[in-house]
């Protein structure tokens, strides 16, 4: 799992089939890493594709960094990771806020992007107040994907891994300006903003997931999007990663 060294900043990515003429690119959620696709979903697709995950500052074995967690910032990062690996043009799946940075690359970087796979992602400042939301439900989704993650790859998370995801989310709200920066991108999910994507984009929603009305107002900005509901709730691509497949597949070749 090799950590490499982009602008000065650490940031650890794994890749699967490298040798594959078509490229997709996975990006975590927030307070995530990249296992969420490591374990049951990429495989698959590199069975055919070339699939590059990577964490996010901050997240997974990335390096700590105390700043830039704006959409534009992290877009950037994503860019870099691009230029660094010379890729000039990928296919993109994003869940849930990894999902936010995938879309914003699409509007301003439609140059490096193809279709456009969303998961599960959450319109922005639907609720108003960010750091009271992300306060509240934090530490409640850790536990729940922690308990999904075992059930899904059969690996029990012990105690001090639930604990490094609770600091891990507790320095992200605390010690870092992720709160501003995500205050400072609420009006990004605006039905002007989503109508400028032009790529062909698949939306894939639980259809549990307080998630799914975002994802329905999505498929009516977006010009050329399909949305399509399958069994589970946020979590989805570790409750149901076999959904997940199929409908990436479907979509990619």
């Amino acid at each position: 799992m090799p950590i490499i060294q982009i602008n000065n900043r650490k940031t650890h990515i794994l890749e699967l089939n490298p040798e594959a003429s078509e490229t997709i690119v996975m990006v975590h959620g927030m307070f995530t890493n990249l296992s969420i696709f490591y374990f049951n979903i990429a495989p698959e697709l590199a069975k055919k594709y070339h699939v590059v995950m990577y964490d996010l500052r901050s997240h997974g074995l990335s390096g700590k960094i105390d700043n830039g967690y704006d959409l534009g910032t992290l877009s950037n990062d994503l860019l870099d990771l691009l230029n660094h690996l010379n890729l000039s043009k990928v296919d993109l799946v994003g869940y849930s806020f990894g999902g936010l940075i995938a879309l914003y690359t699409a509007i301003h970087h439609q140059d490096k992007i193809k279709k456009l796979a969303i998961i599960d992602s959450p319109i922005t400042d639907k609720n108003g107040d960010t750091e009271q939301i992300l306060e509240k439900y934090g530490n409640e989704y850790i536990e729940h994907y922690m308990k999904n993650y075992s059930i899904s790859t059969n690996i029990t998370p012990n105690n001090k891994q639930l604990e490094k995801s609770k600091k891990l989310f507790d320095f992200l709200l605390h010690e870092t300006s992720m709160p501003q920066d995500l205050i400072k991108d609420k009006n990004f999910s605006t039905e002007k903003n989503m109508s400028l994507i032009k790529n062909k984009t698949l939306l894939l929603y639980g259809n549990e997931s307080d998630c799914l009305p975002d994802g329905k107002l999505l498929n009516t900005y977006i010009p050329y999007s399909t949305l399509f509901s399958g069994t589970g709730d946020h979590n989805i691509p570790i409750q149901n990663p076999e959904w997940i497949n199929e409908k990436l597949s479907e979509f990619f070749t």
